[in-house]
């Protein structure tokens, strides 16, 4: 927590504004809008599920629909795909990011077209804060017709070319659940570059309760909006965001810094262009023996470490479905390993979890 959350929760208390609307609900979209940039506008909500769940419903997918989704990501990127009858279809990731690869993804779109079933839309996704390749996958997203639901879960705080994560696709999601970059203890966030995709999405999120007097319901809606006393949470986050982000780099940096140069560990780099909040610091071993060398040498001194995120394709609810993979995502999830990146780590944290991990790989 910063210095001024406890100030904006007071206040919603003292004004008795504890509902999911009010000034701080406002001003914490204000703040994002300001943040992000590009002229997005923004609906705060209670999850980055839900803001995702509300996009697809938006851009139109329904029951029988097809929808890409990458592949290495959490299940909160493809779960609303199932919440709304629609099929996920999975593609494999680019080794550079780790996100979704362009060559996968047109290729799938071109299959999908050619048995009849043009995908309905594209879930990408900013792994650990890494952009994903924006310009190819644009161009495909614009090729193709295939509207792109940019999931920023990860990345609030990352860039590509100069231009903050978040307002690339045509509705854009962003997560404050407990362990990401800024948190509302839960929470999330729609981005779109149209206004009136916002008061949709806010009409959708309030239980679509219609214009008039009395309760009165023509579609059916959600509990998706975000409480004012949560967004006054927000409200401080967004005051040591950028504080946030240079933490998280300082983590990478110091990792990097003592272990960069040994052969047993390869570092996720930033291409040029890319700018990376490096929500978590990732990394790939040789061979699945010594990641989980490394991962259970840190557990036995109650230091967590875990694994990449496990493929949608592999999962039992998902792997059922059809995926477009190579193995790419397979293999980084079996040798990548996330090591401990919160942003209150000090430095005598960061050189306990080196010291551990550089003598596991001495006496490997």
């Amino acid at each position: 927590m910063g210095n001024n959350e406890q100030v904006y929760v007071k206040e919603a208390f003292d004004t008795n504004w504890v509902a999911p609307l009010g000034p701080n609900v406002d001003l914490f979209e204000q703040a994002l809008e300001e943040y992000v940039g590009n002229g997005m506008h923004v609906a705060a909500l209670s999850s980055g599920t839900a803001a995702i769940h509300l996009a697809l419903q938006l851009l139109g997918v329904s029951q029988g629909d097809e929808v890409l989704c990458q592949s290495l990501t959490f299940s909160a990127s493809a779960n609303p795909i199932l919440y709304l009858g629609a099929t996920p279809v999975f593609i494999d990731s680019e080794r550079d990011t780790w996100n979704l690869s362009p060559e996968f993804l047109e290729l799938a779109i071109v299959d999908r077209i050619s048995h009849g079933r043009k995908p309905k839309a594209i879930v990408a996704v900013h792994l650990y804060g890494m952009p994903y390749n924006v310009d190819a996958i644009s161009v495909l997203s614009q090729k193709y017709d295939i509207p792109l639901v940019e999931d920023s879960a990860e990345a609030l705080g990352s860039s590509y070319g100069g231009i903050k994560c978040g307002s690339f696709g045509d509705i854009g999601i962003l997560s404050f659940n407990g362990n990401k970059i800024i948190t509302t203890s839960g929470g999330g966030a729609l981005l779109a570059k149209n206004l009136e995709i916002k008061k949709k999405a806010v009409f959708l999120a309030t239980q679509a309760r219609d214009e008039a007097p009395h309760y009165q319901h023509s579609s059916v809606g959600y509990n998706y909006r975000m409480s004012n006393v949560l967004a006054g949470i927000g409200r401080g986050q967004m005051e040591v965001l950028d504080d946030r982000v240079a933490a998280r780099r300082a983590n990478y940096a110091y990792y990097r810094s003592r272990m960069g140069h040994l052969s047993q560990l390869e570092f996720l780099k930033e291409p040029v262009g890319y700018f990376s909040n490096r929500w978590l610091t990732c990394v790939l071993t040789p061979t699945l023996k010594i990641r989980e060398k490394i991962r259970l040498a840190l557990l036995e001194d109650d230091i967590e470490a875990r694994p990449l995120w496990k493929p949608m394709h592999l999962q039992p609810i998902f792997e059922k479905y059809k995926s477009y993979t190579d193995g790419t995502s397979e293999d980084l999830f079996e040798r990548g390993l996330c090591l401990p990146s919160g942003s209150n780590l000090e430095e005598a944290d960061l050189e306990r979890t080196t010291a551990l991990i550089l003598k596991a790989i001495k006496n490997d």
